[in-house]
This record gives structure tokens, sequence and C-alpha cells, in this order.
């Protein structure tokens, strides 16, 4: 039980742990002395349990990774002006991926007749949420510890709520070091329940399934439907009685990729001859149906114009004017605002109905299947057969190192928790199951792999899951010190280092420029490389108290690696790294 509540942060304390909140990654910080104190003194460190951080974009990171895993909200504690500046690309990454977590923070005092002179004065703004605001949800900064207990409950309901995402609440550190002169009843947060979800028009769905039903070449295209197995579970049943491809936008798990209706790489082509189209939960239609020409940044589309394309996503509920993060303005057909939880459900069972009652198109669909699994198998056998033809290859490539990873953790109940090795991994991995996959682009920032792969690897601590980050050199150089908390908690995972030595997305984009403007691209490298000297990421793992191996230049050498690696993270329970010299694409 709890001592006695003496201060306001003692109550605050106490209202997040009524909300569930089982972790708190934190980077600490004087601004929140008190509610630390109340963490630690008042609730033992339970229930919450801190978790020490050695930088605010990891402590946002874990929350994010641990929210993608479990669907569950979990706190990140950053430290006034300075440590939220620090945290606010973690943040965007979280708003653009809709991860759902508390970002708490803390200022002043706001009485600034209680202020230390400068450093009080320099880290306390007016009004602090002001940083993150247009890419949270919500934020506030509640002037009284009642006030405070309100925004908790209201924060906690906005997070979780779909579309997910961060939200920020600012502690006065004076309302959090204000001795307790009454007694403060906590609201019970049974009387605040979650809004029910979105269902889509019923006329709308009704005509989407006619459109499907009716359709000589459907295509269906998903994008965030792995939060929900039953989004997942109604898109295989529907895309298996239309016998209609289904491509897979690379945003968590959306269908199974040794499915025969698994079209991604034939993606072009059955988008390019598609008369229907119904993307689900895709954010941003330009990029998933046109292709962009990287000199000339033009985008073409796919689809025939001629297609009708029915749009079901939640998008419109998180539209900010600072960025756009759905993308350009696309014509449709038909726009549905719902949950794809429970609209993609309902069509299938539209669907079904109609084909129930007549379904003249038989042999036609049939005959679909048969040519789609043609492909699917052709474009599997091509990504083996190139895995098989660079075996040998020094520095790996990259389909080499994915299906040496793939042969290496397939025993095991796995789940990828970043990486993706330029599509290799879909390509060749078999992903059956939503939770098998939490990596997604998020904002496309570097510095979130290692911390988003440890929060997963946290969620999934107790599931006997194994935890496999296929992490880039560059990104894990912005935030290394992450592994010292994967570490210090004992949270096992495997980490495959993805060491090309370069920043490879734009060493290919300095080539492109370099092509077209007849230069040098022999000189592409300069100002992108990581070298002189070559980074030795396996004694840095090490430093930290990590299991580690490596660097792996000799393809050869990567399998017995990876074993022993996995022996450490399923056996020992440790943070096992694996550093492998690999080709730039």
């Amino acid at each position: 039980m709890p001592m006695e509540r003496k201060w306001g942060s003692d109550v605050i304390a106490e209202m997040i742990r009524a909300l569930d909140i089982e972790y708190i990654a934190i980077n600490p910080g004087a601004t929140y002395r008190g509610l630390h104190d109340s963490f630690v003194n008042y609730l033992g460190d339970t229930k919450p349990q801190l978790l020490l951080c050695h930088h605010e974009e990891i402590a946002v990171a874990i929350a994010h990774g641990y929210n993608k895993a479990s669907g569950k909200i979990m706190g990140a504690f950053v430290h006034n002006i300075v440590g939220l500046l620090h945290a606010s690309m973690a943040v965007f990454n979280a708003y653009t991926d809709r991860a759902g977590l508390l970002l708490f923070g803390a200022t002043g005092p706001v009485d600034a007749s209680k202020r230390r002179a400068w450093i009080d004065w320099i880290h306390t703004a007016n009004v602090q949420g002001q940083a993150v605001r247009d890419f949270v949800k919500w934020d506030d900064q509640p002037h009284s510890v009642e006030a405070a207990l309100e925004s908790l409950v209201r924060a906690h309901r906005l997070a979780s709520a779909h579309p997910q995402g961060p939200v920020y609440i600012n502690f006065d550190a004076g309302i959090q070091e204000e001795e307790l002169d009454r007694e403060i009843t906590l609201p019970d947060v049974t009387r605040f329940p979650q809004p029910s979800r979105l269902q889509a028009d019923p006329e709308a769905i009704e005509q989407t399934a006619g459109l499907l039903a009716g359709a000589k070449r459907p295509v269906l295209v998903a994008g965030y439907l792995g939060r929900s197995q039953e989004a997942v579970d109604a898109l295989c049943r529907m895309a298996e009685r239309l016998q209609a491809p289904v491509v897979d936008i690379d945003d968590l798990f959306n269908f199974p990729t040794h499915h025969p209706l698994w079209a991604n790489d034939s993606a072009e082509d059955v988008l390019a001859e598609a008369d229907v189209v119904v993307a689900m939960d895709v954010y941003d239609l330009q990029q998933s149906l046109t292709n962009l020409d990287r000199r000339t940044r033009v985008n073409q589309p796919i689809i025939p114009p001629t297609a009708k394309l029915v749009d079901i996503s939640m998008r419109h509920q998180i539209v900010r004017s600072w960025a756009d993060v759905q993308g350009s303005l696309f014509p449709t057909h038909l726009s549905i605002a719902a949950d794809t939880a429970l609209a993609v459900p309902t069509l299938a069972d539209a669907v079904s109905r109609r084909l129930d009652d007549a379904d003249p198109q038989t042999d036609a669909r049939a005959k679909r299947r048969t040519q789609m699994a043609a492909l699917h198998q052709k474009g599997k056998q091509e990504a083996l057969d190139t895995a098989r033809a660079t075996a040998g290859e020094a520095p790996m490539h990259l389909s080499h190192v994915a299906n040496t990873i793939w042969e290496a953790v397939r025993k095991h109940d796995w789940v990828l928790a970043n990486g993706d090795l330029r599509g290799w991994i879909r390509r060749i991995w078999d992903f059956q199951h939503p939770y098998q996959n939490t990596d997604s682009r998020g904002g496309g920032g570097l510095g979130r792999g290692l911390g988003l792969a440890i929060g997963v690897a946290l969620a999934n601590r107790d599931t006997g899951r194994l935890t496999v980050n296929v992490q880039s050199d560059g990104d894990s150089l912005f935030t290394p010190a992450a592994i010292h908390t994967a570490v210090r908690y004992n949270i096992p995972h495997l980490i495959v280092m993805h060491n090309n030595r370069t920043y490879g997305n734009d060493l290919g984009h300095q080539g492109v420029v370099a092509q077209t403007r007849s230069r040098d691209e022999a000189r592409r490298n300069i100002g992108i490389d990581i070298t002189d000297p070559d980074i030795d990421y396996a004694t840095m793992a090490r430093s930290f108290g990590a299991w580690a191996e490596g660097p792996i230049t000799d393809p050869a050498q990567l399998a017995g690696a990876l074993e022993r690696a996995i022996h450490e993270v399923t056996v020992n329970k440790r943070v096992a790294l694996v550093d492998v010299v690999t080709q730039w694409r």
C-alpha cells in the first residue's frame, strides 16, 4: 500500500497508476523532481516502473514501440523545454505512425516569484506545449492538482482512441511540490470509457460491395490494418471470395506474404489494369498509387483514369496545417470515413452476400487466382534465386542477409520490430500474423529504430517471442545509448546491424543528381559515407553490457553468428547484436 499522500505529485502519480500505465521511460530532470520522488517513494517504482533512458528521443521511441506491439499506452517523461525539444523528432514519428502514448513534461515554477535565477527562467515556456502542438493530438498545462487529474483522464482517452497518437501534458513544478492541505478524490476512470469506434455509412459500404462484386479486375490495397486482427481476417476472406490481388504497402502487417494473392511483386501491373481499387487504411494515396520520377520529382498515376477508387480510412481525423502527413489531394470515387476494424469486416460480409446471390464471374475469378498464384510464385522464386546467387558476395547482398536471418528465426515465434533491408525481408520472410510486424515508416526521421525495437521487445518480453531489430547503422548512431536501457532493464532482443557504412538513401539521391547533371557519380559518397574510421558496433554494444559479435564480413560466417546470438536472446535472456557488413542497397 502507498504511504500517506502529502504532496501534489503523490496525487498525480496515483492517477497515472489508476490509468493502468505500467512503464514510464524517462530522462531525468529537475522540473519533475516532485513526480520522480512520488513514483519512486510513494508508489515504490512499480506500476509505473521508471526506465532510465539517455536521450529523450529514446524514451519516446520506446513508448512508441510498446504501443505498436501491445496496443497499450505507455508514458514518457521529458524535462522542461530542453527535454521536449530533444524529444520532438520522436514525437513526430509517433504522430505520423498513429502511435498512442502519454508524453509528460514539467516546467516552472510557473509562479515567477519562486523561480531560481537564470535556469528556471530560460527553461520555462509560455506555453510549453506549443513546441509540439502541431504533431500531437492534444496538449495541456494544468494549473492545479485537481485540473491535472482531469487532464490525465482526457489525455489517456485521446491517446487511446483511433487513430491513436501522442498527447502531451506539462506539469508545473509548483503544483508537484505543493504540500496538500485538503483531501483530493481521484476520478473514477471507469466513468470515462473510450468512445465507440466509427462505423462506415451503410449505403457507401453497399455501393463499394457492388463495385467489387461487379469488377473484372478488382485490387485491394491495405495500409494499417495490422492493428486489428478482425480487419486482417476480413481482408483475407474478402480477397479469397473475389480472388482479388492484395497490394500491401508495407505499413504493419496487412496480408500473409506467402498467400497466392499477395501481389507486391506485381503491384504495378495489377494496379495498372484495375477497374476497381479499394484502399483500406492507406494514409497517403499518392505514394501508394503513383510512380515518382526521382530526377524530375514528378508523380505519374499507376491506376487507369477510368478505375473507380474507394478510400476507407480515418485520415481526415488527424489533419494538421503545419505538415500534411496525408500526402497530395488524390481523386476518389468514394471516400468513406470509418475505422477499418469495423468497416472491412462489414464490407467483406456485404461482398459475400452479393456473390452468394448471383456470381456469374466464377470462372473468371478462378482464372484470376491461377494467374495471381503464378505471378506470386514467380516473385518469391526470383527473390530466393537472387539470395542464393549472391550468397558469396562481400560486402553482403541484402537478399542474402534477409534470407540468412529468415532461416535463423523461422524456427522461433518471431516478431520483426524494425527494418526491411530495402524490401527483401517482406519478399522472403513468411509473415502470417499481425503481431509479427510492427515496423512502419513513421515520420521518416533517423534515430527511431533502437528505441522503438526496445519498446516492442518490452511488450513481448513475457510472451516467449523473439523480437528482431534489423537496424540500419546510420539510424543507430543517433541513439546508441538505447542499448544500455535494454540491458539494464533485461529487455532481451536480437539486433542485426545493417552496416553498409553509408547513409544509403542519400547516396542514391546524390547519384541521381550527378547522373542528371552529367557530373562525377564516383564522388557521390563525399559527406555521406560512415567511414574513416569504420565503426565497431559490436564493441560499442559490449560496452553497454550486450552480447555482440562482428563485424561479420564473410557471408559464410553469418548463419553461425546469428544462431549464437539467438541462443543468447532466447536462452540467456540477453540483448545480442550481430554486426553485418552489407552492400548499400
